[in-house]
C-alpha cells in the first residue's frame, strides 16, 4: 500500500514504510524520518538516501526515485553516479577561477620581484575576481572572460586589457598542466582578435623595474637645478612635458595642493585640474628662492623670460644613461601601467592623464573630474615613486577601499 500525506504525518512506530518500487521511510527510533531507495545493481542490493521528511516531501521523494530508475535503465549505478557528482561538486568548489589563479601566482612568485607580483595580483583582482572569481574555473566560458577584457579597453586602459588577458591564458594552461581541468577553454582568445587596434606612436618608456637605479641617479645629478625639479614635477603630476615647462606660477594654489592648467596650454584646449602630492608641493615651493619674482616656475637659466627648451628633459636623461630607451613623455606611461596593474579605476587614471573620451556618450557621462580620488591616486603615486627609491614599495601600495 502506497504512502499519503495523511498516513506520514501521523507515523510514531519506528520501522520501515514503503511507498513500491523500492522507495520506503525509515522512521529511526530518535523520531527521524528519512527517505530511502533499495535498489539492486550488478547483482548486489544497495540503497540510496533523498533526504529528510518533511523538508523532502512525498512527491518530491518519488521524483528523485524516478530520476533514479531512469538512470538505472541506462545502465548507469545511480549510487555511483551520486558519488561521482558530489566529487566533481567538491571540486568546483575548491578550484574557483580565483583560488587556481592564487595558485598559479603562487607557483610563480620565485620568478617576479615582490612588487611585480602584487601588481599581477591586483589586475586579477580588479578586472577578473570581482565578476568570475567564485566561479569554478571550468565553467567560466571564454565570452566571459572576452567581455571582462573589453570593459577594460572600453574604460580607456588597453595595454591593461591586453595583459590581463594574457594572464587569464597563462592560469587555464596552468590549470591544464597540473590537471585541475580537462582541456583550455580559452586557447583561442587571440588579443588581436578581440582589442581594437591602437593607432599610437609609442615614445620609449622607462620600466618600473629600472625606477629605483633613475631615482638613485636623479638623486646625484650634477645638472641643472631648474631641470631636475621639473623632472621631478613631471614624473609625480604624469602631465605633459610642455605643460611643465611652460607651468607658471599664478597657475599654482599650493595652501590648495591644487596645480591649474589653462584651456591654451593643453593639447586638448581644455583646462585641466591636477591635484598635487605633498612632494609635489614641496618641488613647487623649492622654486620660490629661484624663480619666485618671475612669471615662469622653471624659467631657463640662460634666458629667464623663457622656458626650458622643448629638449632640456631628453637631454638630461640622456646624460644619465637613457638615450633612445627612456623620454620624459614616457614617464607617463610608466605611472599609466603602474596605477592600471595596482588596480586603479581606469577612468581616474585617463582623467589625470588629461585624456579625452572618444566615445561621446561615456565622454558626457565621464565629465566628472574625479577630483577626490585623484588626490588619492596621486598622494599614492608620489609615496609608491618614494618607496621605490628607498626599496619599501610594497607597504606603499594601493589602501584597500
Amino acid at each position: 500500500m502506497k504512502l499519503t500525506n495523511a498516513k506520514l504525518r501521523t507515523l510514531s512506530t519506528p520501522g520501515k514504510y514503503f511507498d513500491g518500487a523500492g522507495l520506503y521511510l525509515e522512521l529511526t527510533r530518535a523520531g527521524g524520518k528519512y527517505w530511502r531507495m533499495k535498489y539492486r545493481f550488478g547483482g548486489k542490493e544497495k540503497r540510496l538516501a533523498f533526504g529528510v521528511y518533511p523538508a523532502v516531501t512525498l512527491a518530491e521523494a518519488r521524483d528523485h526515485a524516478v530520476e533514479a530508475r531512469k538512470v538505472m535503465r541506462a545502465g548507469v549505478d545511480p549510487g555511483a553516479l551520486r558519488k561521482s557528482e558530489k566529487a566533481k561538486a567538491a571540486h568546483d568548489a575548491a578550484n574557483t577561477l580565483e583560488a587556481v589563479a592564487r595558485a598559479w601566482l603562487s607557483h610563480q612568485s620565485g620568478r617576479w620581484e615582490p612588487i611585480t607580483l602584487y601588481r599581477i595580483t591586483a589586475s586579477l583582482e580588479t578586472y577578473i575576481f570581482k565578476q568570475l572569481g567564485s566561479r569554478p574555473v571550468a565553467s567560466v566560458k571564454p565570452g566571459e572572460i572576452m567581455a571582462a577584457v573589453k570593459r577594460i579597453e572600453e574604460a580607456g586602459a588597453s595595454d591593461q586589457a591586453g595583459r590581463v588577458l594574457q594572464r587569464v591564458k597563462s592560469i587555464y594552461r596552468w590549470a591544464v598542466t597540473h590537471e585541475v581541468i580537462d582541456a583550455n577553454p580559452m586557447v583561442d582568445l587571440v588579443p588581436s582578435e578581440i582589442l581594437r587596434p591602437r593607432d599610437v606612436t609609442h615614445r620609449p618608456a622607462m620600466s618600473d623595474a629600472e625606477l629605483p637605479e633613475f631615482l638613485a641617479k636623479l638623486e646625484g645629478y650634477q645638472g641643472d637645478t631648474h631641470t631636475v625639479r621639473a623632472l621631478r614635477l613631471l614624473m609625480l603630476t604624469a602631465t605633459r612635458p610642455g605643460e611643465v615647462r611652460g607651468a607658471m606660477w599664478s597657475e599654482f594654489n599650493l595652501d590648495a595642493a591644487l596645480w591649474t592648467i589653462p584651456a591654451e596650454r593643453m593639447k586638448m584646449k581644455m583646462e585641466h585640474r591636477v591635484p598635487l602630492s605633498r612632494q609635489a608641493v614641496d618641488v613647487v615651493q623649492s622654486m620660490r628662492a629661484l624663480s619666485g619674482d618671475r612669471l615662469l616656475v622653471f624659467p631657463s637659466p640662460f634666458y629667464p623670460v623663457k622656458s626650458l627648451s622643448e629638449n632640456t628633459f631628453n637631454s638630461a636623461l640622456a646624460r644619465l644613461g637613457y638615450k633612445g630607451s627612456a623620454t620624459a613623455h614616457g614617464f607617463r606611461a610608466l605611472f599609466s601601467t603602474v596605477a592600471n596593474e595596482c588596480g586603479w579605476d581606469p577612468d581616474v587614471i585617463e582623467r589625470q592623464l588629461a585624456h579625452i573620451e572618444g566615445n561621446r556618450v561615456r565622454a558626457a557621462y565621464h565629465r566628472s573630474l574625479y577630483l577626490e580620488e585623484r588626490v588619492r591616486l596621486m598622494q599614492w603615486w608620489a609615496d609608491y615613486i618614494d618607496g621605490r627609491k628607498a626599496g619599501t614599495a610594497m607597504s606603499l601600495l594601493k589602501p584597500k577601499p
